[in-house]
């Protein structure tokens, strides 16, 4: 069955079935021009659609295609400079009966930081009842509109183009610039508090409500490092007042590369902390790890030597673990517990075993540690040991012996279990690394 539907049209009400028209105008044919019914049918079926299509208010769907695409990545340091090409397209075809030019009144973009916290884990000051009276207007421009939480930081806006037209199957490119700023949170999603990032650009046709395009991302944050003294093989020279300004800002146009060096040079040191594992009933093991400080995605190595010990140990097992913990005045109940949450898990039994070792990766996708005036997240070990309450006799094998000895361990043995936290400290990494498993493609679209 034949409807009445045009790709480039749209109708406010349901479409018509050819059909109805067809029998109206077989129906009048036959009353008026009973011989000339087939061309009757015609005229008259042309004139009910044309009468139809000014009745029911049809609208041409001009639409305007936006992309914009970070480049780079969607991973960004604070204190970078965040680029994005934002392409507007005119889909219609050159050759279509129906192409026209379309206009755009103006388009503009800036990033935000939405901050959302858990009603039942976060007192948060009472916001006052002042609003904007332009605020619920959608002719205003306002990047959060629609978003939960509340809108912590926000960079000025900056307009890319005003009055642009496009032909039919024209399009242009404008590039956004803007860097992140460094005095906000990371990103970060915990189970009481989420800190999201987000360039917003907004596009408004002539008599129009303005449409928000909203292309997510992720921010790292470079705190609580400790200034490193320069290297060996840097070249440490006295500033030259005759060079050019040129040289000068080139020299000093490096924050993500120097940023980044100080990381590596700060994560790359390495020298034994040792540990002895105790219990009430004596020492069960001597630990070893050679630093304390990691990047995202380096691997946790740890040793452990059980021949120093006096107590058998039979089992232990080592967590990567982060802990967020709210602020005391932002508690919603005085002392409530750390949100803690598992990023790995090395397991195994160790009975008469000599030494052990063990690897646990730091995921790319998790936060680094930080702290905000509403929460802070630390990293550590977490370690767990089950020992023997008794001496356990390991077994013996002769040296002349050259068949295989199979010992049975003991049905019953009455044991002890002990826990140990070291805490480590978690740093950002290449941003371009990381995102190479972001959850965001740094890229969206909308039509308009």
């Amino acid at each position: 069955m034949v409807q009445l539907c045009n790709p480039g049209l749209t109708c406010r009400r349901p479409p018509l079935k050819l059909n109805v028209l067809f029998l109206i105008a077989r129906f009048c044919g036959c009353l008026v021009f009973p011989g000339t019914k087939k061309k009757f049918e015609r005229f008259i079926f042309i004139f009910i659609v044309r009468s139809l299509c000014s009745r029911i208010d049809f609208q041409l769907t001009s639409m305007i295609e936006v992309v914009a695409s970070m480049a780079r990545g969607p991973v960004f340091l604070a204190g970078e400079a965040m680029e994005c090409l934002i392409t507007f397209t005119n889909p219609m075809s050159h050759l279509s009966t129906s192409a026209s030019s379309e206009m755009l009144a103006w388009a503009s973009a800036q990033i935000h930081c939405q901050f959302h916290a858990s009603e039942s884990r976060v007192a948060l000051p009472a916001q006052g009842t002042k609003q904007d009276v332009q605020a619920d207007s959608d002719t205003v421009l306002i990047p959060s509109r629609g978003e939960r939480g509340q809108c912590m930081l926000d960079t000025p806006p900056k307009i890319l183009f005003c009055d642009l037209r496009l032909d039919p199957g024209e399009s242009k490119t404008y590039s956004y610039s803007e860097v992140v700023p460094s005095d906000g949170p990371p990103s970060f999603r915990g189970q009481a508090v989420k800190y999201v990032y987000k360039l917003t650009i907004g596009c408004q046709r002539v008599n129009s409500p303005i449409k928000l395009l909203r292309v997510p991302f992720r921010v790292l944050v470079l705190n609580g490092m400790p200034e490193p003294p320069f290297p060996q093989d840097e070249e440490v020279a006295p500033s030259n007042p005759f060079l050019e300004e040129e040289e000068v800002g080139r020299r000093d146009a490096r924050p993500l590369e120097r940023a980044l060096e100080m990381l590596m040079i700060t994560t790359s040191r390495r020298h034994p902390h040792l540990f002895n594992i105790t219990n009430m009933r004596g020492k069960v093991a001597k630990f070893c790890i050679f630093k304390t400080v990691y990047r995202l995605g380096e691997d946790i190595i740890g040793t452990f030597n059980f021949s120093e010990g006096d107590i058998p140990c039979l089992q232990y097992s080592v967590s990567l673990q982060s802990e967020e913990e709210i602020q005391q005045q932002y508690q919603r109940r005085p002392g409530q517990p750390l949100s803690v949450t598992g990023h790995g898990r090395h397991l195994e039994s160790c009975l008469h075993t000599a030494s052990s070792h063990f690897s646990l990766p730091i995921p790319l996708n998790v936060t680094p540690g930080f702290s905000t005036d509403i929460v802070t997240l630390r990293w550590k070990l977490h370690f767990e040991f089950v020992t023997a309450r008794e001496p356990m006799e390991p077994p013996t094998v002769l040296k002349n012996q050259s068949e295989v000895t199979v010992w049975m361990g003991a049905e019953h043995v009455d044991v002890d279990t002990f826990s140990w936290d070291l805490p480590i400290k978690v740093l950002p990494t290449n941003p371009a690394l990381a995102s190479h498993v972001s959850q965001f493609s740094g890229t969206n679209s909308i039509n308009i």
